[in-house]
C-alpha cells in the first residue's frame, strides 16, 4: 500500500529515467491519485481524478509515467461527506474524508475536505461566466473578440474588460441578449447551441457544464463583477512532469487558487497549448499525446494566469550508466547538461579538437579568428591549462572590448539615422566605456535607466532620445533588460502571459515624467524628470498607479525620480527575470541557441531546454554581482561548451540540450571581417580608418552591399529577429561570384601576393591558407592533392590557382561556419 502521493519537483526526480524506461517492470511500482489533496467549497465544486503511475528512482523521487486506464475501483471513507463517481469527486456536506482508488491488490488515497455547503452559491461573472466565453472562442481574436467585434456583439480579448464585456452582454442591443424571464430563450444560450442560427457555429450542447453556468447565472438576474470578487492568484497544472514515450496519452487537471483562499478544478474551461508540437500536442480538453522523443512543455491558461507542465519522452537508445557517469565534469553548467542528456538518453560527444576549440573560442569571445601564429603556438603548447590559459588571454584582449561593444549597441540601438553623429558617437562611447571596464551588468543597466544630463556628456541619455514614449520606453526596456515582450498588453490583457491591460501602464507610467529639451550643441539633449505628468490608460481614461512589473507601487503623488524605483526593481537579484535575461543571451552566444528561444522571448508558455541550468545560470552571476566576464569564464571552461560539433549517432537528432556544440553560420559582420584577415585585405569603409574591422564600426548607418546581405540588423527595435542567419540564394552567388571576395583575392598586397613575392614553397603556402581559414593544420591527402595542383601549373598560374584554393576554402562550410 503506497502513501499519499507528494507534489513532485524538477531536478532530481529525473535522475535514471532512461534505464527506469529499460529495467521498470512492465506493471510499474505503484499508483498515485492527483490531486492528493482536495478542496471543495460550494454545492458547484466537484474535481476530476486522474490515477496516475508511478516509478520509484530513489528515495523521495518518485516518478510519473503514464495515467492507469484500467478499470479503477473508487471509494469514500464517507459518502454523506463525499461521493466519486467515474472519477470525479462531489461535495454532499461540510466535513472530510479520504478518496481509495483501488486496482487489483493495489490502492492509492486522497484526503478531501468540504465547506462553504451552508452558504449560498452564485456564478460569478468574472470567475465564471468570463472563462466559458474563452473557453469556446467567444472573446477570441477571430470571433466577437477581434477589435471591431462580430456581427454587432464585441467582448474584449479573452475577457480582459470585465465591465464592458457585462455591459455589452446584458445591456447593449437593448439588453436582448440574455432574457431573466425566461434564461433558455437568451441569445447567449440560443446561439452557441445552434437553436438560432449562428456564424459562429454550435460552440456547446444543452447539457454541458458551459450552458450550466450561463443559464444558472442568468437565472440568478445575471449579477455583474464585484469589487469584492475573490481574484486569481495563480493556476496549477497535474501531472506537473510526466515521463512517456510516443504514442502515450497523459490527460492533465488544472486547478485555480483564489484571493480568498478557495480552489476549483478549471480543466474543463482552460485554454492548452503545446510548446514544442514536435515532441507533444494538446487538444481542447487538456489531452496530451506524445508525437516524437525529447521534451516539451504544455501550458494552461485561465483567467491570465499561466501554469506549464512537462512532458519527457526519452530516446529509445541502450546506453550504460558508465557513459554518464564517467563524462567528464568541470563546474555546474556540466553537471546540469548531464542530469538533463541523462534524462533524455542522450550520449555526449566526446571533446573537442584543440583546433576547433581555439577558432572557436575567438570568434565567439572576440570575433576574430586566431593567427597562424596564435594557432601553431596553441597546438603545440603541451601545457594540460592551456585552454584555461587561452581563455584568460582573450576576456583581456582589445578585440573583446571591439566584440561585446557591438554586440551591446545592436540590443541598444545605436544608430545614427536616429541620431546625430556627435549623439551616436557619445553613445556608443559610453556603452564602449562600460565593456572596456567591465562594469557589472546591473550598474550599467542602472545608468541607463536612471540617466539624465547632457546627451553629448552623459551618453546614456541617448536611450531616451530614441524612445520618447513611456510606452516605448517600457517595451524596449522590458525586452532588452528582462528579454520580455508585453507589447501585447498595451490593447489587452497579455493571451500569452500573465501581464494584464493594468499592469503594462502601471510599467508605462514610471516613465511618464522624463522629458527631453535641445542643448547648445549639435546634436545634444537634455534629460530631465517633471515633478508631475502621468499617462493615461485607454480603458479606464484615468492613469494607474506607476509600478513595476510584480513590483510595488509608488504613491501616484510622489514627486520622486520613478525611474529609480524601477531601476531597484528591475537589477535586484530578487527579480527572477533579469539575471535570466543576460544569462541566455550570453549563452546563446557561445553555444548558438538559447536556454530559452528567441532569446527575446521568455514567457511562461516558452519555457527553457533546460530550466534548472537557466535557473542556477542566474543565481551564479547574481553571486558574481553581475560580472559578465565571470559567467563568460565559466561558459568557456565547461566540458558542455568544449564539445565537439561532431554528432553521435545516438545524439544527431539534439538541437536543444546541447549534447554537442552546434554549427552555426557566422554573424555578417564577423564573416567579413574573417575574409578580410584571411587574406589579410582589410575592407575599406567610407568614413572610417583603412584598419577598421566591420565590428569596430559604431553605426550600422554603413553602406556595405555584403553585411546587409548576410543579416546586419538595421537596429530599429530590440529584437533578435533583426539579426537573421538565414541562408539566401543571393548569399550563396555573392560567396561564389560576387565581388567582396574577388576583390580580396586579387588585392595587391594580401597574404597571396605576399607569399608569391618571397618565393614560398607551395607545401607552406597550402599549410598557411589551411591555419588562416581553418585554424588547423591540413590532413596529409588535403596536402597531397593541393601540392599536386599547385605544382602543375607554370608560373603565369600558379597565382590563379592560388587564388582557386584560398576560394575554395573560403567558401566552404568550414569556414563560413563556427563549428
Amino acid at each position: 500500500m503506497l502513501t499519499p502521493f507528494r507534489s513532485l519537483r524538477s531536478g532530481s526526480l529525473w535522475t535514471l529515467l532512461a534505464l527506469l524506461w529499460q529495467n521498470a517492470p512492465a506493471p510499474g511500482s505503484g499508483m498515485a491519485i492527483l490531486p492528493a489533496e482536495i478542496k471543495l467549497s460550494g454545492r458547484a465544486a466537484r474535481q476530476q481524478l486522474i490515477v496516475e503511475q508511478v516509478r520509484d528512482s530513489g528515495p523521495g523521487q518518485p516518478v510519473l509515467v503514464g495515467p492507469i486506464t484500467n478499470e479503477i475501483r473508487w471509494e469514500s471513507s464517507d459518502p454523506r461527506v463525499v461521493r466519486v463517481e467515474n472519477g470525479v469527486v462531489f461535495p454532499v456536506t461540510n466535513g472530510s474524508a479520504t478518496l481509495s482508488a483501488k486496482l487489483g491488490n493495489e490502492a492509492t488515497f486522497a484526503k478531501v475536505s468540504v465547506s462553504g455547503m451552508d452558504k449560498p452559491f452564485e456564478w460569478s461573472f468574472r470567475n465564471h461566466v468570463q472563462p466559458v466565453l474563452a473557453r469556446n472562442g467567444c472573446s477570441a481574436g477571430a470571433c466577437h473578440g477581434a477589435a471591431a467585434g462580430q456581427s454587432g456583439f464585441r467582448l474584449s480579448l479573452r475577457g480582459y474588460d470585465n465591465d464592458g464585456d457585462y455591459l455589452a452582454l446584458t445591456r447593449h442591443a437593448l439588453g436582448r441578449r440574455v432574457s431573466l424571464a425566461d434564461p433558455g430563450r437568451s441569445m447567449i444560450l440560443t446561439k452557441p447551441t445552434a437553436a438560432l442560427p449562428h456564424k459562429g457555429g454550435k460552440r456547446f450542447e444543452i447539457d454541458s457544464p458551459d450552458y450550466q453556468v450561463l443559464s444558472e447565472w442568468i437565472a440568478a438576474g445575471t449579477p455583474g463583477p464585484r469589487s469584492d470578487d475573490p481574484r486569481i492568484n495563480r493556476v496549477e497544472v497535474l501531472p506537473e512532469h510526466v515521463v512517456l514515450r510516443p504514442g502515450d496519452t497523459q490527460p492533465l487537471l488544472v486547478r485555480a487558487y483564489f484571493s480568498d483562499g478557495h480552489s476549483e478544478d478549471v480543466t474543463h474551461w482552460a485554454k492548452f497549448n503545446s510548446a514544442n508540437a514536435a515532441v507533444s500536442v494538446v487538444d481542447d480538453n487538456g489531452v496530451v499525446k506524445v508525437a516524437g522523443h525529447g521534451e516539451g512543455a504544455v501550458t494552461a491558461w485561465y483567467l491570465s494566469r499561466i501554469a506549464t507542465a512537462t512532458v519527457t519522452a526519452p530516446y529509445p537508445v541502450p546506453l550504460s550508466s558508465e557513459v554518464f557517469a564517467s563524462a567528464p565534469r568541470r563546474n555546474f553548467i556540466d553537471e546540469l547538461v548531464l542530469e538533463k542528456l541523462r534524462d533524455l538518453n542522450l550520449p555526449p560527444s566526446p571533446r573537442s579538437s584543440d583546433s576547433e576549440f581555439v577558432r572557436r573560442v575567438y570568434l565567439d569571445t572576440v570575433g576574430i579568428l586566431p593567427t597562424p601564429a596564435e594557432t601553431r603556438a596553441f597546438l603545440t603548447d603541451p601545457a594540460p591549462a592551456k585552454r584555461d590559459a587561452l581563455i584568460e588571454q582573450l576576456l583581456h584582449r582589445q578585440e573583446f572590448v571591439d566584440y561585446w561593444t557591438y554586440r551591446w549597441s545592436d540590443l541598444l540601438l545605436v544608430n545614427s539615422k536616429k541620431l546625430k553623429p556627435a549623439a551616436m558617437w557619445s553613445y556608443y562611447n559610453w556603452i564602449r566605456n562600460n565593456v572596456a571596464a567591465n562594469t557589472p551588468w546591473d550598474t550599467l543597466v542602472r545608468q541607463l535607466i536612471t540617466a539624465q544630463g547632457s546627451t553629448l556628456d552623459n551618453g546614456a541619455g541617448n536611450f531616451y532620445v530614441l524612445h520618447d514614449d513611456p510606452r516605448s520606453l517600457t517595451e524596449t526596456s522590458l525586452l532588452a533588460f528582462l528579454g520580455m515582450s508585453i507589447n501585447c498588453a498595451k490593447c489587452h490583457n497579455h493571451p500569452m502571459e500573465k501581464w494584464t491591460n493594468d499592469e503594462y501602464y502601471g510599467m508605462a507610467n514610471l516613465f511618464a515624467r522624463v522629458r527631453t529639451k535641445s542643448g547648445t550643441a549639435d546634436g545634444d539633449n537634455i534629460v530631465f524628470v517633471s515633478s508631475e505628468g502621468d499617462l493615461v490608460q485607454p480603458l479606464t481614461g484615468k492613469p494607474q498607479p506607476p509600478r513595476p512589473l510584480d513590483g510595488k507601487p509608488l504613491s501616484i503623488d510622489s514627486t520622486e525620480d520613478r525611474r529609480i524605483h524601477l531601476a531597484n526593481w528591475m537589477v535586484s537579484r530578487e527579480n527572477p527575470y533579469f539575471s535570466r535575461a543576460i544569462v541566455n543571451r550570453l549563452w546563446a552566444n557561445f553555444f548558438g541557441a538559447g536556454l530559452v528561444e528567441n532569446v527575446d522571448d521568455l514567457r511562461v508558455t516558452n519555457p527553457a531546454s533546460n530550466e534548472k541550468l537557466l535557473t542556477a545560470g542566474a543565481a551564479y552571476l547574481a553571486d558574481q554581482r553581475f560580472d559578465l566576464k565571470a559567467l563568460m569564464r565559466l561558459i568557456l571552461q565547461s566540458e558542455t561548451y568544449q564539445r565537439t560539433s561532431a554528432t553521435l549517432r545516438e545524439n544527431a537528432a539534439d538541437t536543444r540540450f546541447y549534447s554537442h556544440y552546434y554549427p552555426r553560420r557566422l554573424m555578417a559582420e564577423v564573416l567579413l571581417d574573417a575574409i578580410s584577415q584571411s587574406l589579410n585585405a582589410p575592407e575599406k569603409f567610407p568614413g572610417y580608418p583603412e584598419s577598421w574591422r566591420a565590428i569596430q564600426l559604431p553605426d550600422v548607418n554603413v553602406n556595405s552591399y555584403f553585411l546587409k546581405t548576410f543579416g546586419r540588423p538595421e537596429r530599429n527595435v530590440t529584437c533578435e529577429c533583426e539579426r537573421t542567419a538565414e541562408p539566401s540564394v543571393t548569399q550563396v552567388l555573392h560567396i561564389a561570384n560576387g565581388d567582396t571576395l574577388n576583390r580580396k583575392l586579387t588585392a595587391k598586397n594580401n597574404c597571396i601576393s605576399k607569399a608569391i613575392s618571397e618565393k614560398v614553397a607551395a607545401a607552406a603556402i597550402i599549410e598557411e591558407a589551411y591555419l588562416r581559414a581553418f585554424s588547423r593544420i591540413p590532413s596529409e591527402p588535403e596536402k597531397i592533392r593541393l601540392t599536386a595542383m599547385l605544382s602543375e601549373g607554370n608560373e603565369k598560374e600558379f597565382r590563379p590557382m592560388i587564388e582557386d584554393m584560398y576560394w575554395a576554402l573560403l567558401s566552404s562550410k568550414e569556414f563560413l561556419f563556427n563549428h
